[in-house]
């Protein structure tokens, strides 16, 4: 595998990809490692992890220049990656416990109640854009809940793979609790068929999620699927059409505009249209460029060459199409694979855009006439992961809330992930929920109790 730097071009370094040997080795680790892991104390367990949140504190600045040299976010970005990271440690330390603790039910028995228990080694494949804490999210609830982890994780972050392995080995997690396997996506199916890996957790594209999806219900093992969104941001005429532009601007770029729950869709209503996106425009016009470790800098480049590639070919049959390019539309200058903050409006429905998720620095916008084409328009998307409304009125936020077909709803606010909060979304965004209380207990056995004597 290897490791190269997007902004400039430059190999960082190869790593030996793990051939079947260590892949059975990995597992009958995880397996054996199990059977003690699960019999652990919560308080062991919780321990570990405020150890782990210690490391990430101190030693920040060093695995943020990794995620950048690897993907190539800004590096004030990656710093508040590893942060959010530690969060997540200490949030279920602290909670974890009571979350999985017995809910006791009554029914005609003497006792009965709920227990969660661990289900076994969790095959983990995580996507790169977040390398740090994707993995997190997933792996403070699952290690505070007594599994093991496999992680499978994306090809062009492996430094950041061995970096996560290393700091849960650092906290005190027992030999074996948390593994990084560098293997590419044919490894996949091999290992999520092994008997002894009892479930799966994917964050990706949908065709990625359909594959592992497939696989696990083939061989009936539980899966959690954080896949693709195009989310939608909503601008009604109550709302402060500045406050939204500037709020948008961050929303649609936030990660060099490669995040599964960037604002994507600007559905503006004609009333404040016009004003929205001249805003929104000179906003996007205002991003600094640039290389990804200076801390001015707003947008860094894509992650590789062919998602670059990929954005330009859709911005370029957009327009083919008919939309009307606001600003941007191609690439920096130079080496590296940057792209330039793009806006595009009047997009036709046969457009690549309008269809397609767009992963990167392209915000699309839209006029609609009333809160009906508002909703209808947000809708007519095979996505559903979360939204962003942005109105005073009552009564249209209750309709938002209950009508925009999405997993998560936020109003006058951009979507962002919380540890406090379940995160997921419908469609062909995928199925499950990652954080919060809902979190931890995707994987685990609920096992119903009934005491009669």
């Amino acid at each position: 595998m290897r490791s190269v730097n997007p902004a400039t071009g430059e190999t960082i370094r190869d790593y030996p990809e793990a051939g079947e040997a260590e892949v059975e080795d990995a597992v009958a680790r995880s397996a054996a490692a199990f059977v003690d892991y699960r019999r652990s104390d919560s308080a062991d367990r919780s321990l570990w992890l405020g150890w782990a949140a210690a490391i990430l504190d101190q030693e920040k600045d060093a695995l943020a220049r990794l995620i950048v040299e690897e993907m190539g976010k800004p590096l004030k970005a990656a710093v508040s990656e590893v942060d959010k990271c530690a969060w997540a440690c200490r949030f279920y330390a602290e909670h974890g416990a009571r979350f999985l603790a017995d809910e006791e039910i009554r029914s005609d028995a003497a006792k009965s109640f709920i227990r969660y228990l661990p289900l076994g080694p969790v095959l983990a494949v995580m996507p790169w854009n977040f390398p740090f804490w994707q993995v997190f999210r997933f792996a403070a609830p699952a290690l505070m809940a007594g599994n093991t982890g496999l992680l499978k994780h994306a090809s062009n972050v492996p430094g950041c793979a061995l970096a996560i392995a290393d700091v849960f080995a650092r906290a005190g997690f027992p030999d074996g609790v948390f593994q990084s396997l560098l293997v590419g996506s044919s490894a996949v199916a091999r290992i999520l068929d092994d008997p002894r890996v009892v479930a799966a957790t994917l964050t990706g594209s949908d065709g990625a999620g359909a594959r592992v999806g497939a696989g696990a219900g083939e061989a009936i093992k539980r899966t959690v699927l954080e896949l693709g969104g195009s989310d939608p941001f909503i601008v009604m005429p109550s709302a402060d059409p500045d406050r939204a532009a500037a709020v948008a601007v961050t929303a649609r770029t936030i990660n060099n505009g490669q995040s599964c729950i960037a604002a994507k869709r600007f559905i503006v209503h004609a009333d404040v249209y016009e004003r929205f996106e001249a805003r929104l425009v000179e906003g996007l016009e205002a991003l600094k460029v640039g290389d990804p470790m200076a801390d001015d800098t707003d947008i860094g480049p894509l992650a590789t060459p062919d998602i670059r590639d990929e954005v330009e070919a859709q911005v370029a049959g957009t327009v083919e199409a008919g939309a009307r390019l606001l600003c941007g539309g191609r690439r920096g200058d130079g080496r590296g694979n940057f792209y330039l903050p793009t806006a595009l409006a009047d997009i036709p429905q046969a457009a690549p855009a309008y269809r397609e998720e767009v992963f990167g620095p392209v915000a699309l916008l839209f006029r609609v006439d009333s809160i009906d084409a508002a909703i209808a328009l947000a809708n007519d998307s095979p996505y559903g992961l979360a939204s962003s409304v942005w109105t005073e009125d009552e009564g249209e936020r209750a309709r938002f809330i209950n009508e925009i077909e999405a997993g998560q709803t936020f109003v006058n606010a951009m979507v962002a992930s919380d540890p406090r909060l379940p995160f997921g979304g419908i469609k062909r965004s995928g199925y499950g929920r990652e954080l919060g209380a809902l979190g931890i207990r995707e994987f685990v056995n609920i096992k119903t109790v009934s005491i009669s004597s």
